[in-house]
């Protein structure tokens, strides 16, 4: 499963930035909808378009590890044990 760091990343430019960081701010600069973030941050599993992941990743300037991480799915690991 892909997991974003959305929510991350969100609190690690208000620490940078000493201010408060919300999400229609992240849509206004990126030009992704609130819904689109609102779903990458919160839902297990999102599936996001690159074009999303090239928008966080150019606003945050971060790579893309730092966006999302994989983490092994406990159901399909035992399955191919």
């Amino acid at each position: 499963m892909i997991r974003f760091r959305l929510k991350e990343l969100i609190a690690e430019k208000e620490f940078q930035e000493g201010r408060r960081v919300t999400m229609e701010e992240v849509s206004r600069e990126t030009g992704i909808h609130r819904t689109t973030l609102s779903r990458v941050s919160n839902q297990k599993g999102y599936i996001s378009s690159t074009d999303v992941i090239d928008k966080l990743c150019a606003y945050f300037n971060v790579t893309t590890n730092e966006v999302a991480e994989y983490i092994p799915d406990p159901a399909t690991e035992t399955q191919q044990d």
